[in-house]
């Protein structure tokens, strides 16, 4: 069984039931199951075959969904871009992936354009409206005996190296998370209609839809760019809403719109936080302004479908700050660096084992080695279990940032900055930000000391190297970096002098 082979299912069954909704349409189910197979025709057409890297760009829409499921379909691999990528950025991870084709939105075909110019293997280019509309009828265009073990998405993560590197999902992956989830939280047949705050090229996102699909329940896909708290409260309103997720930033936002107790909210009855870290305050105010709604904390990664920890909704009070306990189909160990179990209590770093994590970075066979050293994938998340079983996070993964639910990889950025012809040397650390929770902080030390790059100068040699949310708000000058006897930066030393947060 394949995603796509659910939306066939639907499609003879409940061929006139709403399957996708947007600001700008909404289709059944017979509606998108055509429309995917058009696509997947003409993709076929364009020579993408089975087992080929299909690159899909664009913001958020009902035609988005339709191309990632027009590649599996087609018995290729789906490979989600971020469109706040530069160029560059793009053109790398389409090297990486080994691309053969891209589809994209008709204001990303230049971009597009830029990025193919030093990856030959792209061959075909479909944009969004202007290639995608119109495709005749297919009938046999695709391989429709593809296993649930094959590949289905290439997800792009950055790790400690800086460079991106593509996690490998399959069917059964996504798949077997989606079950685990509707068996771990008691999703039912009331939970119909499913709503993400987090873009569709984001596992946040895509993942979220998939126990929707399995349901046969709706999905309503919101606008990307800017934030509107007050037009989302209106969108979950007017869509009865039963089941969403957004980053705590986000529910900051919602919480705080000023006539939210007068809106019709009662269709609710989960909402989901993750992807960055919440505050307990915030939690208890989700859960004072939601008291028909289950808060459910989920915690993962992208190389586990992501979710592999969740806090129900009735331990929300009782365990705060928790993020929870293994869902069904993840199993779980608290680790010292010989991978032997530490005692409930003490510090350690959570490995998973089971059928939601990947099958292993794309063309990376040292990289997957390492990560999954001792027959466990290690998350670098330490976390340390309470009596009870629930687990809690004390420190993040090695010199990560969480801006606004991005993942921000400093040794992608200190990698960048130090090309600069002003960095010498150069460290980044997240700082606190009132709007995105926190932002890079760069720790610089300058080539010249009496001519130190500036905040500007940094920026505008950011402008083309890197998506602007990895970008650094800050610059601090400074004479050297604190490092140790090995020669590795302090980096608790510098959150300590510019005051970000440090581990528990």
């Amino acid at each position: 069984m394949t995603m796509a082979d659910l939306l066939a299912r639907h499609a003879r069954t409940r061929p006139d039931e709403p399957a996708l909704a947007d600001p700008r349409t909404a289709r059944s189910y017979a509606e998108v199951d055509d429309r995917v197979s058009r696509l997947a025709g003409g993709l076929a057409d364009r020579g993408v075959a089975r087992g080929d890297r299909v690159a899909v760009l664009g913001l958020n829409s009902v035609e988005l969904v339709e191309a990632y499921l027009a590649v599996l379909r087609r018995g290729a691999i789906c490979v989600p871009l971020n469109f706040r990528l530069t160029a560059g950025e793009i053109g790398y991870q389409l090297a990486d992936c080994g691309a053969t084709a891209v589809v994209c939105d008709e204001a990303f075909a230049a971009t597009v354009a830029d990025a193919r110019a030093d990856t030959p293997a792209v061959r075909a280019v479909l944009v969004i409206g202007a290639d995608t509309e119109g495709l005749p009828p297919v009938e046999d265009r695709w391989d429709d005996d593809a296993s649930d073990d094959e590949a289905a998405y290439i997800m792009y993560t950055s790790g400690t190296t800086g460079r991106p590197k593509g996690a490998v999902l399959t069917h059964r992956n996504l798949l077997l998370h989606a079950f685990s989830q509707i068996t771990h939280l008691g999703i039912t047949s009331e939970d119909r209609v499913w709503l993400s705050g987090a873009p569709l090229f984001h596992i946040a996102g895509l993942a979220g839809m998939v126990p929707s699909l399995i349901s046969g329940g709706r999905t309503i896909v919101p606008p990307s760019g800017g934030f509107d708290p007050v037009e989302t409260v209106a969108l979950l309103e007017r869509e009865r809403v039963s089941s969403c997720f957004f980053v705590p930033a986000q529910w900051q936002a919602i919480c705080a719109v000023p006539d939210l107790a007068s809106r019709d909210l009662s269709a609710l009855r989960r909402i989901s936080w993750g992807a960055a870290p919440a505050s307990t305050t915030l939690i208890r105010t989700m859960i004072d302004t939601f008291p028909q709604a289950s808060v459910v904390t989920a915690f993962g990664q992208t190389e586990c479908s992501p979710v592999t920890c969740t806090l129900r909704g009735e331990d929300a009070i009782r365990k705060i700050g928790s993020i929870g306990t293994p869902m069904v189909n993840v199993e779980v160990r608290v680790v010292d660096e010989d991978m032997a179990d530490v005692r409930p209590g003490d510090v350690g770093e959570i490995v998973y084992r089971g059928p939601t994590v990947m099958r292993g970075y794309w063309n990376r066979p040292e990289e997957t080695a390492e990560a999954f050293r001792g027959g466990w994938f290690h998350s670098g998340d330490l976390v340390r279990e309470d009596p009870d079983g629930f687990l809690y996070v004390v420190d993040r993964k090695k010199d990560m940032v969480i801006s606004g639910g991005e993942n921000v990889y400093c040794a992608e950025v200190e990698n960048v900055l130090a090309g600069h012809p002003k960095v010498a040397d150069v460290a980044l650390i997240g700082v606190p930000d009132e709007r995105w929770g926190e932002t890079p902080l760069a720790v610089v030390v300058p080539a010249d000391p009496g001519d130190p790059p500036t905040l500007d100068e940094i920026t505008e040699y950011c402008a083309d190297r890197l998506a602007r949310y990895k970008r650094p708000t800050r610059v601090e000058v400074v004479a050297e970096l604190p490092r140790n006897p090995s020669g590795k930066v302090l980096k608790t030393t510098l959150r300590s002098a510019y005051g970000a947060a440090q581990p528990a």
